[in-house]
């Protein structure tokens, strides 16, 4: 799969207050600072560079992590199943609610545009279908996703479902999706779709062609970003995965329930590279 990708124009400009930041944030080690964030009303984050956690807020405190989910969906369909498989839509998936492609019952298409429709438009039929395709239905998905995530040690974390529908009992925190991300992220193909732009797909055939348009805003707009999810669910919130990388430095952030979500993300983001580029020009005892 190729993506046509697009360029679009810059719109986030450098992050308001960044000087503060930088007098907060002393040297790049791997301690955990005090949050520098106070007017971030997210319930929770969690931001490592070059894997190491800097800046977090309650990260292990059980919230609902919407379509954060799908990044466990990706990892176990990668893992169990091949790209130019087929799969044949169900009637459950054709049924399902929120974002979808329209998908129905009956229609044949490959699990790697299943796999792009979850990750780029987080589509839940898309999602819903490549679940039934692993392991016949969502609920004996949804085995496999707790049994994978106990593995990954994701200690705060259990799934209802595959697609990140509110439900009682669906919960993640900030500390186990960055986890995840990290897991999901050592797949090439999870990489590449994260960052892709814009890709067309479509059913065996080419009787429907979809367009694919990436709803992680920072893709093709922030510097450097690579990835990863997007999710908003009533219970949930907004909540974003975001990967950016720059002169070999590679900062992941997990930001759970902030209504104010992109430009918080933006603005943690800047502050993380001016924070490693300070410490990068400081003296060395």
């Amino acid at each position: 799969m190729r993506s046509a990708v697009r360029k679009k124009p810059l719109f986030f400009g450098p992050a308001l207050g960044l000087w503060l930041f930088i007098v907060l944030c002393d040297g790049a080690g791997a301690t955990v600072h005090p949050d520098p964030f106070p007017g971030f009303t997210a319930s929770a984050y969690l931001l490592k560079t070059d894997g190491e956690v800097v800046w977090e807020r309650n990260p292990d405190r059980a919230l609902p992590p919407a379509s954060l989910t799908k990044i466990m969906t990706a990892l176990l369909v990668i893992k169990r199943a091949h790209l130019d498989d087929i799969a044949i839509v169900r009637d459950d998936a054709a049924r399902e609610t929120g974002t979808r492609l329209g998908l129905r019952t009956g229609k044949r298409i490959y699990v790697g545009f299943l796999l792009a429709a979850t990750l780029l438009g987080s589509a839940n039929d898309a999602c819903h279908a490549l679940a039934d395709h692993i392991s016949g239905s969502e609920a004996e998905f949804t085995n496999l996703m707790n049994r994978e995530a106990r593995a990954l040690g994701m200690r705060n974390t259990r799934f209802t479902n595959a697609c990140g529908h509110d439900q009682p009992g669906h919960y993640s925190s900030a500390r186990d999706l960055a986890l995840l991300t990290e897991a999901g992220l050592a797949e090439p193909v999870l990489s590449e779709l994260a960052a892709t732009v814009f890709l067309n797909i479509s059913t065996v055939g080419g009787g429907r062609v979809f367009r694919l348009e990436n709803k992680n805003a920072l893709i093709g707009r922030y510097p450097g970003a690579r990835g990863v999810k997007t999710g908003f669910t009533a219970g949930a919130g907004k909540c974003v995965i975001a990967l950016a990388e720059r002169n070999g430095v590679r900062i992941l952030l997990v930001v759970l329930n902030a209504p104010d979500c992109w430009w918080g993300a933006v603005e943690m983001l800047d502050a993380a590279f001016a924070r490693v580029e300070r410490a990068s020009k400081a003296p060395h005892p």
